[in-house]
């Protein structure tokens, strides 16, 4: 998606680790509202005169980790709303998958696990059920007030007292002490979805959100091909079904939008609703439902504008600026103008599959771990075999799709065959030119299946 717009709204503090950064600013790139202030260190102290200096500059601060968090909280009492990235199970899984590698790489069984960060409870009810369910895991007393050095202090005791044969933590520091001195340990990194979720919080706490949360939105809506539909209807009774039909799916949209829709004719629809509903309908503008369901349903394409205003009359001229722009770009798709005029889009016309690569496919994710297909990979490769059916890839196709330089690509892919997670297929020829290696990831095929989601041709 494309923003186009030089100047975003609100001010966020990043402070932490830098190893934490990268993957925060790339999340951080589908939250349009957001400009981010970053502050990378790794010591505690500097990360408190980091939050001190952006207190009167951000309207948020975002920090890496809870200790950083609570200490900034106590030693700097502010009316700034402060946040902190959690973990979740995900993390959790992927730390104990490196660890059960490392253990079958030495022929050694891992009798017990120290965890940190996750309350005993927590670490129960996430390994219910699974293949680890009957290792013993020791969980740190009291995670929230425990610093750094009182978690380093947990896992040694207990490895020395011959308790535990290795370590689970969710601090950086923590996990390159304990390596040093030998101890097996993995390094328990938050999840995309992680990022998200906490972003959120942020934004939802800041006071330019806040207000912005019933700003007026105007939508515009013209169906493409709607007299074509018409003409292949074979009676009027037919027609005015149709048109019935279609209007009682934009007025189920709306409703979700808590808004109110006004016919202006027989393909053009006015929409009015505000502005934290439409976020919230369409995923942070991702993306807009209505479209998939107007083309599934009846086969119509969709052009849609949409305005940001502080008052109707501002909306609606940014909605019409924004419907010109859909249509320039050859319809079927949807642009945001926003209260400054700036843009947004072309937003996806149907709403994203959202994969979770679960615990069970442990085997998976070892295999791909170890050969550095990473989860946020998969998950576009899943993401495009169910939408289009794709299995088979160029390096240049798999650079586009992963966002990578084609010679990256041609690295991954031959590291990925090694590993029996890619095959490769028939030469491709392109014109005149050399023909091109294929390889084909027919694991996709079965993994979505297990998750109920079948090939789309």
């Amino acid at each position: 998606m494309l923003e186009l717009h030089n100047n975003k709204d609100i001010p966020i503090g990043l402070i932490g680790a830098p190893e934490l950064m990268e993957p925060i600013l790339r999340v951080l790139r589908s939250f349009p509202s957001f400009r981010p202030i970053v502050r990378q260190t790794e010591h505690v102290e500097d990360m408190i005169r980091s939050a001190a200096g952006l207190l009167g500059e951000v309207e948020v601060l975002f920090m890496t980790d809870p200790d950083t968090f609570r200490l900034v909280k106590e030693r700097l009492p502010s009316a700034v709303p402060m946040h902190y990235l959690p973990l979740s199970g995900a993390g959790f899984f992927k730390a104990l998958c490196r660890l059960l590698m490392q253990a079958a790489q030495g022929s050694a069984a891992l009798e017990g696990v120290t965890v940190d960060t996750f309350p005993e409870d927590m670490i129960r009810h996430m390994i219910n059920g699974t293949e680890p369910g009957s290792m013993r895991m020791i969980s740190i007393r009291q995670t929230d007030g425990s610093s750094a050095d009182e978690m380093y202090q947990f896992h040694l005791r207990h490895y020395q007292d011959g308790k535990s044969s290795a370590a689970l933590t969710a601090n950086r520091r923590v996990a390159e002490r304990l390596e040093t001195i030998g101890i097996p340990c993995a390094y328990m990194e938050p999840a995309d979805n992680d990022i998200v979720v906490a972003l959120e919080r942020a934004l939802l706490s800041t006071e330019t959100r806040r207000s912005k949360e019933s700003q007026i939105v105007v939508g515009m809506v013209v169906i493409d091909n709607f007299d074509a539909v018409i003409r292949s209807c074979s009676s009027e009774h037919e027609v005015q079904k149709l048109r019935l039909d279609v209007e009682r799916t934009m007025l189920d949209f709306i409703e979700q939008l808590d808004g109110c829709l006004t016919p202006l004719g027989p393909n053009e629809f006015l929409f009015f609703t505000t502005r934290g509903l439409f976020e919230r309908e369409t995923g942070g503008y991702k993306y807009i439902s209505l479209a998939s369901k107007a083309q599934k349903r009846f086969g119509l394409s969709l052009s849609v504008g949409i305005g940001f205003g502080v008052s109707a009359n501002a909306a609606g001229t940014n909605a019409r600026a924004a419907l010109r722009s859909t249509k320039d770009a050859g319809g079927g798709t949807c642009f945001i103008v926003r209260e400054d005029q700036t843009f947004i889009g072309p937003l996806e016309m149907s709403e994203p599959i959202q994969y979770d690569l679960s615990f069970g496919d442990s085997s998976l994710l070892k295999t791909a771990e170890e050969a550095g297909l990473t989860t946020a990979y998969l998950s576009r490769l899943f993401a495009s075999a169910s939408r289009h059916g794709k299995l088979d890839y160029t390096a240049g196709e798999l650079a586009g799709l992963l966002d990578l330089t084609t010679r990256s690509a041609n690295r991954l892919l031959v590291q990925w065959a090694d590993a029996g997670l890619a095959e490769q297929a028939e030469l491709r020829k392109a014109g005149r030119g050399r023909p091109t290696q294929v390889f084909v990831f027919s694991f996709l095929r079965t993994h979505l299946s297990e998750h109920g989601i079948s090939l789309r041709s």
